[in-house]
């Protein structure tokens, strides 16, 4: 059976519900991290071919700062949040209050890197109560690399991946500076198919 190359306007719905409920429990615990009104947004929600990831930040490339962890449960595969290298320098900045012109310190990278795993984490948990999947996050990883290694990197821990991802566009709005990513989920072979269709059966 061949995987699907768009979503049905029913997937696409739960995947908006998805990305809005976890962006909305995200945004509590961020606010309570950085103690700043952290809002997010999802502009939109899609169904994106694999060789195309790279060219959501401008290409293979381009510098970006990448949060990562693993999947495990009923459904599993990688999630990763992409900001290019500009807009995780400004996120980082707002998060922590710390000198705009000095390189990424260690605990802005922290600070990026725990913003990441919260935003999956808040993800994951949406997904898994509108599926009913168990979906289990690893501990995030964090790099400052292009956007192609860091991607190839994730394929190669990745034995055998769809030819699809799920892309949740999320905008974050930090004391009136607005900073856009992208969270991509790369499920393992098998696992695109039972989530969407867990996406497509009406409750």
């Amino acid at each position: 059976m061949a995987e699907p190359r768009e979503l049905t306007p029913l997937q696409l719905d739960a995947l908006r519900e998805v990305g809005n409920i976890g962006s909305g429990n995200a945004a509590v615990a961020l606010s309570s991290m950085v103690d700043k009104k952290v809002m997010l947004s999802v502009p939109r929600a899609s169904l994106v071919p694999l060789v195309k990831v790279s060219d959501l930040v401008g290409g293979a490339e381009t510098p970006v700062a990448g949060v990562y962890l693993h999947i495990t449960g009923d459904a599993s595969g990688s999630m990763l949040l992409l900001l290019e290298e500009r807009s995780a320098f400004e996120l980082a900045k707002l998060m922590v209050s710390t000198d705009p012109s000095a390189p990424l310190s260690t605990i802005e990278q922290s600070a990026l890197q725990e913003a990441g795993s919260i935003l999956a984490g808040s993800y994951l948990n949406a997904l898994s109560q509108m599926t009913s999947l168990l979906l289990r996050p690893s501990v995030p990883g964090f790099a400052l690399d292009m956007a192609g290694a860091i991607i190839d990197f994730i394929l190669i821990e990745i034995s055998q991946s769809e030819d699809y991802v799920l892309v949740i566009e999320t905008e974050f709005d930090v004391s009136a500076h607005k900073i856009k990513g992208h969270l991509i989920l790369f499920p393992d072979l098998g696992s695109l198919g039972v989530i969407l269709g867990r996406l497509g059966v009406s409750a």
